[in-house]
């Protein structure tokens, strides 16, 4: 059953789940912890990677159930960050022109940038989706 707030993409998660022995999919779905001990430890040997092909559905209905839909998408702003970060096109999407320029002509803030987003890109959205309620 599909949840009602569809804020993240099951076939985009299994897309990155290609790259996943880095833990790109686990920082889309909200797993920042669990997606930087994938990324040192290259999916947990390979073993955490191959059983999160399982895990996937799950993940993204919790993702879902966590996040607040609206104007932005998660999985663009995702999209970007992951393959195009270090051009900070992901927090131009976002509105964060100043910072972005930034990444651009820094490669991501020296890839510090990127890495912090990997961890909060979430957040960034979802706040970005509540500001017009404010």
């Amino acid at each position: 059953m599909d949840s009602v707030n569809d804020t993240h993409n099951k076939y985009v998660a299994y897309v990155l789940w290609l790259f996943g022995f880095m833990g790109v999919h686990r920082f889309y779905l909200g797993r920042p912890i669990s997606g930087t001990i994938y990324f040192f430890t290259l999916g947990l040997f390979l073993v955490g990677w191959i059983v999160d092909l399982f895990l996937i559905p799950g993940m993204e209905r919790e993702a879902d159930r966590r996040f607040i839909e609206g104007s932005h998408s998660y999985t663009l702003a995702w999209v970007l960050l992951t393959f195009l970060g270090i051009f900070g096109l992901h927090r131009m999407y976002l509105g964060k022109y100043i910072t972005g320029v930034l990444y651009l002509l820094t490669g991501g803030l020296f890839l510090f940038g990127v890495i912090y987003d990997y961890w909060t890109l979430n957040q960034q959205v979802n706040d970005k989706n509540t500001e017009m309620f404010y």
